[in-house]
């Protein structure tokens, strides 16, 4: 199985004052930090989705693979949509991971690749029994993905609306899917990996 990584760091982040790509975390930016653990647990190529502030993140920070999305204002799900038509035609598979969750571990994506080798069309990573990221999907199911998204969300509606199509892997213990939004949260998540 061929598995990519797709990093989703195009917002604006509103809510922290600033695009969240190139907020340091850990001495290294949040974007790169989210590449690194993707390309760690075995993915390639890593495809960084940005969009708000791009040319200052392509100016700061060396992205080997990268699509700017136009349209980022719209939302996570335009972001989705850009990176998965710009995947590779030979990818069998995509783990989505957002860069603002620097304290996900790259064993999640181990689990999630197992998983998908395994037959799994769709797989989540869960954390205390919830679903959160990264989440893994096989190119079979992208076009249905793609055409369930809208707004700020990513393929949350379309895993929901198909259970059937979805196996749950329990990543407790591989890290935490700690969202940074606020500077508060910045703080939370530094002392969270302390």
């Amino acid at each position: 199985m061929k598995l990519a990584g797709l990093v989703l760091a195009a917002g604006a982040g509103i809510r922290f004052g600033q695009p969240k790509a190139l907020v340091p975390f850990g001495g290294e930016p949040l974007v790169s930090r989210a590449l690194h653990m993707l390309s760690e647990a075995g993915c390639a190529p890593v495809v960084v989705v940005i969009g708000a502030a791009a040319e200052k993140v392509l100016a700061a920070v060396d992205l080997p693979h990268v699509v700017v999305n136009p349209d980022w204002a719209q939302g996570m799900g335009s972001s989705l949509a850009c990176g998965l038509a710009a995947l590779p035609l030979e990818v069998d598979a995509v783990v989505v991971a957002l860069a603002d969750q620097p304290l996900v571990g790259k064993d999640s994506v181990v689990r999630l690749a197992a998983a998908g080798r395994h037959g799994a069309v769709a797989a989540v990573a869960t954390y205390d029994g919830q679903p959160r990221n990264p989440v893994l999907l096989a190119r079979s199911v992208w076009l249905a993905v793609t055409n369930s998204l809208a707004g700020d969300v990513g393929a949350g509606p379309w895993l929901r609306a198909h259970p059937e199509q979805v196996t749950l892997v329990n990543c407790d213990g591989t890290g935490s899917p700690y969202d940074i939004d606020t500077p508060d949260d910045l703080l939370t998540a530094t002392k969270m990996e302390d």
